[in-house]
Formats: C-alpha cells, sequence, structure tokens
C-alpha cells in the first residue's frame, strides 16, 4: 500500500521531471485518485514545497498547474558544501575577472579529461550510460534516451541527456560562466560528438538538456 509520505515524494519526483502538471494528470500517472492527490498538493502547498499557477485553455474551466518552489528543488540533492561557494566569492575579490574566468575554465578542463578517460573509447550508447551514471554520483537527477525516443538504443546516433537539477546551483548563481563550461565539459568528454545545448535551467526552464550527435 502506498503511503501518505511516499505519494508526496512521488508528486514531487514528478514535478521535478515534467517542470509543471496538474492534479489530474499527476492522479492518472501516479494511479491514486483525484481526491488523494489533492489533499497532498495541499499538504505540500502549505509546507511552501510546491506552488500553482491557474491557467485558462478554451472555454473550460481555470485549471491549477503545480510546479516546485524554490524550498521543493532544495529538497532535492543540488547543494556542494558552500565552503566552495565561499572559496569561490574568495577568490573572486582577490583576483582580477580574467584570472578568476582562467580559474573556473582549468577547473572544467580538469573535470572534462577525467570524463574522458572515465568514458573510454567504446560504443556511443556505453559512454552517454556511464556519463549518466558519474553525474548522478555527484547529485544530478540526470537521464538520457535515444533520438527519436523509440529507436533501438543500442543503435542511435544521437542521446539527449537531461538533468533535472543543478549540483552546483549556488555556484551558478554567482559564476554563471560555470554552466557555459557545462557543454564546453561534455563537449570534450566525448570528442567525436557534438554537443549542443537544448534546455537551460538558467533560462527559467525546469531542467537542462544535450543533444549528443555521433559526428
Amino acid at each position: 500500500m502506498t503511503t501518505a509520505h511516499s505519494t508526496k515524494e512521488d508528486i514531487l519526483n514528478a514535478l521535478l521531471r515534467q517542470g509543471e502538471i496538474t492534479a489530474q494528470k499527476l492522479a492518472t500517472q501516479l494511479s491514486v485518485s483525484p481526491q488523494a492527490i489533492r489533499r497532498h498538493l495541499k499538504d505540500l502547498e502549505a509546507e511552501g514545497l510546491i506552488k500553482f499557477e491557474v491557467t485558462h485553455e478554451g472555454m473550460g474551466r481555470p485549471q491549477h498547474v503545480y510546479k516546485l518552489s524554490r524550498a521543493g528543488r532544495d529538497r532535492f540533492p543540488d547543494r556542494h558544501d558552500e565552503f566552495v561557494v565561499d572559496l569561490l566569492d574568495t577568490l573572486s575579490e582577490t583576483l582580477s575577472p580574467d584570472q578568476m574566468r582562467s580559474v573556473l575554465r582549468k577547473q572544467w578542463e580538469r573535470k572534462a579529461l577525467e570524463y574522458q578517460a572515465q568514458l573510454g573509447n567504446g560504443p556511443l550508447l556505453e559512454r552517454v550510460e556511464s556519463l549518466v551514471e558519474l553525474r548522478r554520483a555527484e547529485g544530478y537527477m540526470a537521464e538520457y534516451y535515444p533520438v527519436p525516443e523509440d529507436s533501438d538504443p543500442s543503435s542511435a546516433t544521437q542521446f539527449v541527456l537531461t538533468e533535472y537539477n543543478c549540483a552546483i546551483s549556488q555556484v551558478a548563481e554567482l559564476f554563471p560562466s560555470v554552466c557555459d563550461h557545462e557543454l564546453e565539459m561534455f563537449a570534450v568528454a566525448l570528442n567525436d560528438c557534438q554537443v549542443e545545448r537544448t534546455h537551460w535551467i538558467v533560462d527559467g526552464e525546469h531542467r537542462c538538456g544535450y543533444r549528443i550527435q555521433a559526428q
């Protein structure tokens, strides 16, 4: 039997993955009655973990569309130690802007080469799977799927890697350039592929996404 606690966690996970959703769609996805879903949503709203917007579609009744609040996002593993943020803040006060950019670039270059060595030179599917596992180990809720989604993954030449949270969100807020470096980092790690950004949390979207295509 599904407990209230696990249902609430399922709701939070669904909102993290999908960005926003109605109570009816949540009920269908989670196989829970609409009445029970609305009770859980009311509790989560009271806890400050979710918020809603009222939308109008055509001539139908207004709908409540739910999404995570900032506090709701903070429930997920998306923070490095405060020490990292404090250290970067101190460096930014000590170094010139050019020196600061150089430090951040050195960091992502080192990380990119580490990824490249760990991923090896196997089939693209295996390397994408390994990259997702590495990102998950670092606190990202990451997943991937082939393009198109119904293709045979073993023969796919394109994949989309999606991250639903940011494990360095505090750092990214203070130093947005680290997000640009992430794209470059994946391109180096998968150096025989073309990597492009498809979604970006910094732009207000609920996830970061990257299209990976074999060259």
